[in-house]
């Protein structure tokens, strides 16, 4: 991938970042989101387009992985998980750090430039394996320090698989993704902009991704892969979802 061609000093001054801010109100706690405007502003423009058109309302939080990721932004649920429509993908913006407490973009394998809807939360400081894979995840916002404990009660819950369930314990996962009842899995109520200037939270200072710098190819094949691959909800292998590598 291409250096960076700003020098350090321009590159710090413009990391004072700014950000619109959202609100993800869950049924286990609300999760506010500062949005990197200034570093990402096509991946943001993109995120932001999803909640103007309310496709985050109503949908699921359907993979969490312990001291790893939690995720969204794909599916809702009626009777089995239906995908969110989705807009054109975007280009990638490998520009920011996948450390704990950020939002990123998910993606596919072997595809820097296929992000969509679906995004997810850092639960731990991923970027030795997550700035480089797939020529980089794309970090555009950080959670604010009390929403910390809305993300730890979702993870905290018990798993079918990947997917964090509400009222079941391990002996009642269903064998299949149209064994569940909506009340089951974790529901994003609504996303909404509490804030959309640009100029915010100029006091955020998101940790730059310099370990790009190193990979040869910005074409997604370097790092591994982290595409669309199945995944397992218990027996059911469910298919479709962006996956990367831990």
């Amino acid at each position: 991938m291409k250096k960076h061609l700003v020098s350090s000093l321009l590159f710090a001054a413009c990391f004072q970042a700014n950000a619109t801010v959202v609100e993800m109100q869950t049924d286990h706690g609300t999760i506010t989101i500062n949005l990197y405007d200034q570093q990402t502003p096509v991946t943001v423009e993109n995120f932001l387009s999803y909640v103007g058109d309310g496709a985050y309302d109503g949908s699921v939080i359907h993979r969490s992985v312990d001291n790893f990721v939690l995720q969204g932004g794909g599916f809702s649920y009626d009777t089995d998980f239906k995908e969110i429509e989705t807009k054109p993908a975007i280009k990638n913006e490998p520009e920011l750090s996948n450390v704990k407490g950020t939002i990123a973009m998910a993606k596919q394998g072997g595809n820097a430039n296929s992000a969509t809807s679906q995004w997810f939360f850092n639960l731990k400081d991923n970027s030795a394996n997550l700035d480089v894979q797939n020529g980089g995840f794309t970090v555009f916002g950080e959670i604010t320090a009390d929403s910390q404990q809305a993300i730890d009660a979702i993870t905290s819950l018990v798993h079918c698989g990947e997917i964090p369930v509400v009222g079941l314990n391990k002996d009642q996962c269903p064998d299949t993704t149209s064994g569940f009842n909506a009340e089951d899995l974790v529901t994003i109520n609504s996303v909404i902009i509490v804030n959309d200037d640009p100029n915010s939270s100029a006091s955020l200072q998101p940790k730059e991704n310099t370990l790009i710098d190193n990979v040869d190819s910005g074409d997604g094949t370097s790092g591994g892969s982290s595409g669309s691959m199945a995944w397992l909800l218990s027996l059911l292998a469910f298919a479709g979802v962006s996956r990367f590598k831990k």
